[in-house]
């Protein structure tokens, strides 16, 4: 097994060194990470609530027995998705345009 070692370099790789020089916090905390990305594209976080929800009641109303409610809500689901995939290519597009 190698030897741990206690001071690690991290300047020695590129990626580091890049965010140092952009001016970025090398550590970024998870809670620090979702607020960034929320901000950078809110309508994806949206799709992924509005896609729950239809999930959701679209199995309650299958469970319940009402087909027509049920079958709509999958559809609604599969609009949702459609919207959420829509809006993270949209935004990962004008985030690269905008660079």
């Amino acid at each position: 097994m190698p030897e741990k070692q206690e001071d690690v370099d991290l300047s020695q790789f590129d990626w580091v060194q890049l965010r140092k020089d952009m001016g970025t916090k090398v550590v970024e905390t998870q809670s620090e990470k979702f607020i960034r990305k929320l901000k950078e594209n809110p309508l994806v976080p949206i799709g992924c609530i509005v896609t729950s929800c239809c999930l959701g009641f679209g199995l309650y109303t299958f469970k319940t027995g009402d087909r027509r409610m049920s079958q709509l809500m999958m559809r609604s689901r599969v609009a949702a998705q459609g919207f959420t995939v829509f809006a993270l290519v949209m935004g990962m597009g004008l985030g690269f345009h905008g660079r």
